[in-house]
């Protein structure tokens, strides 16, 4: 059984940064591609960020520029580094793995964006 789990949420004030890292129970290198993904209340789930195993990344509109995602292959986790935050990121992000035959989620972490 694959765990996902996210840390590196918070509160933070505009123009800010943020850290999400996403520990994966299994080699992050056995999966087709990570991403990440946030929901805010009353919305639904949405892409932010993916990274396949080869290493190209897919970004949401409203995200690039500002959000980067990596794979730290020492810590065996997959980053996502936030910078120039907007209280339109507030959120909670949920880490994603697809995996060969099944995908998985994490618990996600809520991210505050204070204006």
């Amino acid at each position: 059984q694959v765990q996902l789990v996210e840390s590196g949420g918070g509160l933070v004030q505009a123009g800010g940064s943020l850290r999400l890292s996403c520990a994966a129970s299994g080699s992050i290198g056995s999966f087709n591609a990570m991403g990440w993904y946030r929901q805010a209340p009353g919305k639904q789930r949405d892409l932010v960020a993916a990274i396949t195993s080869g290493g190209s990344t897919n970004y949401a509109d409203s995200v690039k520029g500002r959000f980067t995602i990596f794979r730290d292959g020492a810590k065996n986790t997959v980053d996502l580094q936030m910078n120039s935050l907007k209280p339109e990121d507030t959120a909670v992000y949920y880490c994603k793995a697809y995996g060969l035959r099944f995908d998985y989620w994490g618990q996600g972490t809520q991210v505050t964006v204070s204006s």
